[in-house]
């Protein structure tokens, strides 16, 4: 039966559809040991659920087969390797130096916004897709079928099943690289009770190289295959809900969500190809957004704004803590005025932040004056 359901996945819009049991992961000791280093930060979530990650019996009883798709969300212009030049103290990854640059150019700064946000969510892409694929694979497999699906929100361990499916391999980064779609797509699963052969799964493809660990501007990853999310600007940017520790402030440069920097270096990227699904539901104003007009949004503003995407996730308290970070680095005088009213904020964290963009651009000028 897998390629029936193989084909049907493929035909809803996903790009590859791999096979596993329903085995505990060969990981789970290593994922305990970064839970017990702390290195989730904030994340209480991976810690609650700890069983269920190192045991999918937990998730479903009775279950057998692990289904785990990919969807890819490359571009034209993520379709290939881009080499980071010389780091810099405020902006270090090749994505932030095009749009600073852009920025710079139209004398509005903008900020980055992660290449998987700039979609409709693609919990709810997806998600209708998968409720087809579970209808179908219980179809097949008769009443007592079992299955259930998630995207993104599924307690797995889900990228070392999804090596163990071939799907994939987890790179330095900790992320997965498929060698068809590079790093570009998304992951989901649908774990069942229906009892189906396993794919061979994939070996490490990384080699020698150590780009993505270069390319991080926190130094979030500490060794190859070693991550201290603490450090991640997709952590510091999206699941941080308090203030960004001072230390890494510059570095974030102007990204407001998330970070693709280890992403985008990779030479597997060179191999990736548009995903064709997620291209239908690309949201373009979202690439660059300016500054200025994403501080002064109110509560409505930010729900009309971002509605049906990712950027919901962070909150409008969030995003406008992002933001004045993001001034802070590539702000000029002519934001000041802006900051000055959200240093005035009632919520400390936003008045905090402000402040701290405010300095920072205070110092800049000063020292561009002297040096004229």
């Amino acid at each position: 039966m897998r390629e029936p359901i193989r084909q049907y996945a493929l035909e809803l819009g996903f790009d590859v559809c791999r096979f596993t049991s329903a085995a505990p992961p060969e990981s789970a000791p290593r994922f305990q040991s970064w839970l017990a280093d702390g290195r989730n930060g904030e994340m209480g979530y991976l810690q609650r659920n700890a069983e269920k990650r190192a045991d999918p019996q937990r998730v479903l009883p009775g279950a057998a087969t692990i289904v785990t798709l990919a969807t890819s969300y490359a571009t034209a212009s993520t379709c290939e390797c881009k080499i980071p030049g010389p780091a810099s103290a405020q902006l270090e990854g090749p994505d932030s130096k095009l749009n600073y640059q852009h920025s710079q150019g139209r004398n509005r700064p903008a900020g980055i916004v992660a290449r998987y946000a700039r979609f409709t969510d693609y919990h709810h892409v997806l998600g209708d897709r998968l409720k087809d694929l579970v209808k179908y694979m219980c179809r097949i497999g008769g009443e007592e079928t079992r299955s259930l699906w998630y995207v993104d929100t599924g307690p797995f361990l889900e990228r070392d099943i999804a090596q163990r499916a071939g799907l994939g391999f987890v790179g330095k980064h900790t992320n997965l690289i498929n060698r068809r779609l590079g790093n570009w797509f998304f992951i989901a699963e649908i774990i069942s009770t229906l009892r189906l052969n396993a794919d061979l799964p994939e070996k490490n493809r990384c080699g020698s190289c150590t780009r993505c660990i270069t390319a991080c501007p926190t130094a979030a990853i500490t060794a190859p295959f070693q991550l201290d999310a603490r450090r991640c600007i997709s952590y510091l940017t999206i699941e941080l809900k308090g203030a960004i520790p001072v230390e890494l402030r510059a570095a974030i440069g102007n990204r407001i969500f998330g970070c693709d920097d280890c992403l985008a270096v990779c030479p597997w990227n060179r191999f990736a190809q548009e995903g064709n699904l997620m291209m239908q539901h690309a949201r373009p104003e979202l690439a660059e957004p300016d500054l200025l007009d994403l501080l002064a949004l109110d509560d409505q503003g930010f729900q009309r704004r971002f509605a049906g995407t990712p950027i919901l996730r962070t909150r409008r308290r969030g995003l406008r803590r992002n933001v004045c970070v993001a001034l802070g680095n590539v702000g000029a005088v002519a934001t000041l005025s802006a900051l000055e009213q959200a240093a005035r904020d009632p919520d400390p964290l936003i008045g905090e932040h402000a402040r701290w963009a405010i300095e920072q651009i205070q110092k800049r000028t000063k020292e561009t004056s002297s040096a004229s």
